[in-house]
């Protein structure tokens, strides 16, 4: 069988462990899908969706702030800084932190606040809900 071996690793846990025929990651200039025999690889990815397909063609969406990824001889490590599957995601607790990122992007003239980091809450806060309603 054409599989492919997925380790994803966060700070506090490990999120998955397993053979998928296939995985797309949220790259820094767009996504990019790993296949059977994939090219060695080492990249960053950003926030986004990680979709894995797995090996009976279930398709799983989970959400993450970013990291690095290595693809070495049909197997990949993603070490990410989240990795959250939509039933994971506490909805209200992410659409707080969309509206006050939101809020923080309308007064950053007026406060010291990094522009980056603003704008890279907010992307995450918009990415978890959009995953945690699809659950729905």
């Amino acid at each position: 069988m054409k599989e492919i071996y997925v380790e994803i690793i966060t700070p506090s846990k490990v999120g998955y462990k397993g053979e998928v025929k296939s995985i797309t990651v949220p790259g820094m200039l767009g996504n990019f899908q790993v296949l059977f025999n994939h090219a060695p690889l080492m990249s960053t990815f950003d926030i986004g969706v990680i979709r894995i397909v797995d090996m009976k063609e279930n398709t799983m969406n989970f959400t993450t702030s970013g990291g690095t990824v290595e693809v070495l001889s049909n197997k990949i490590l993603l070490l990410a800084e989240s990795f959250e599957s939509p039933d994971e995601i506490d909805i209200k607790r992410a659409e707080e932190s969309k509206k006050r990122a939101e809020e923080r992007l309308k007064n950053l003239y007026n406060e010291s606040l990094d522009f980056t980091r603003v704008e890279a809450s907010l992307q995450r806060a918009i990415n978890r809900t959009k995953l945690a309603q699809t659950k729905s």
